[in-house]
């Protein structure tokens, strides 16, 4: 088994050999010619004058290192501090060269993620800007033509007053749905959970939603018979919303006289898994992972003159998220969708 040595004693031991070989040499050479030869004289001084140079040269080398090494831990810690400040100082290269690594490594990864976010921060603020000023312009287009003389005119006036009426819904409806996604993510708005049975609520849903799907002649349906509840143990408010809105997703990107399928299955951990599937248009696969952002459109000008917030899919994952369970999704562009959470099992 061979033993590895700091490199700085290496460097030590090889310089005070040729130190003590020299001294030795020159001793020799000294007593030759002056006095006669004494070997164990010279043993002696060779190997005094090997283990003062080697203490000495080790502790130079390591001060002369240390110094340079603690400049650079100084240069780099205060981007740090919190990884460098506990961490012992090494004279060890090899070791410097590691934490350094992955420290370039770290701020490297940290860099891409701000970048990121600053993406996606502008996105943010041009879609709640474009949002919110289209119904803020037609509200003001509405009022600015009632107070240049149309209001003089009753048929008129009652027109305009209930467009601007619905461009003020349009607004706090926006508005509501922010402020409920601020809610959840910050953890103030607490959820009562409480067993119900999800055949009720989902067939109550598409009870409400019918006459919707009739007008794109789509049926709406369970994957198969439910001939008793399943019960589960959630918000029956926050779980309603959920699949209103998965539902009416399928209805608005659905194809005429295609379907939508509801379905509810055991899966392992006593939870359920809740399907909504569809045969409509599909979501093309670069735009599956960024479905739940906020107003993100797949077909911004389609999806707009259908209405809606652009915040529905983003509240659905936070309020599945809230009860701590997870949503899928899986598309085929052109063939349909298919949405899926989980949802814990409740007894009766």
């Amino acid at each position: 088994m061979s033993l590895n040595f700091k490199k700085t004693y290496k460097f030590a031991v090889k310089s005070s050999l040729y130190i003590a070989l020299f001294t030795i040499g020159f001793a020799t050479i000294l007593t030759y010619f002056f006095f006669e030869i004494n070997w164990l004289f010279v043993f002696i001084i060779g190997a005094s004058i090997f283990i003062f140079s080697f203490f000495l040269l080790q502790y130079r080398a390591e001060h002369f290192i240390y110094r340079r090494v603690k400049k650079i831990y100084d240069d780099i810690s205060f981007l740090d501090s919190t990884e460098f400040k506990n961490q012992p100082i090494t004279t060890d290269m090899a070791t410097l060269t590691k934490q350094v690594k992955k420290f370039a490594t770290d701020k490297k990864l940290e860099i891409e993620t701000l970048i990121d976010r600053e993406q996606f921060r502008r996105e943010f603020l041009g879609n709640v800007s474009h949002e919110l000023k289209t119904p803020l312009f037609t509200v003001q287009g509405y009022i600015s033509t009632l107070l240049d003389g149309a209001m003089k005119d009753k048929v008129i006036r009652k027109k305009y007053l209930e467009r601007a009426e619905k461009g003020v819904e349009r607004l706090i409806y926006i508005v509501e749905d922010l402020d409920t996604i601020a809610k959840l993510e910050m953890g103030e708005e607490i959820l009562e959970l409480h067993p119900f049975d999800i055949i009720n609520l989902m067939q109550g849903v598409m009870d409400l939603l019918e006459m919707k799907a009739n007008s794109k002649e789509i049926l709406l349906t369970f994957a198969e018979k439910y001939n008793s509840p399943i019960f589960v143990n959630a918000n029956y408010e926050k779980i309603q919303q959920v699949v209103t809105n998965l539902v009416e997703n399928s209805i608005k990107y659905g194809k005429k006289g295609g379907s939508t399928e509801i379905s509810v299955e055991d899966v392992i951990n006593n939870k359920v898994l809740i399907t909504i599937k569809d045969d409509g248009e599909g979501i093309e696969k670069h735009n599956i992972s960024r479905l739940f952002e906020r107003f993100f459109r797949v077909d911004k000008s389609g999806a707009r003159s259908e209405g809606g917030s652009g915040l529905g899919l983003a509240i659905v994952k936070h309020i599945i998220e809230a009860h701590n369970e997870k949503i899928f999704v899986d598309s085929v562009f052109g063939k349909g969708s298919e949405f899926s959470f989980t949802l814990q099992k409740a007894s009766k």
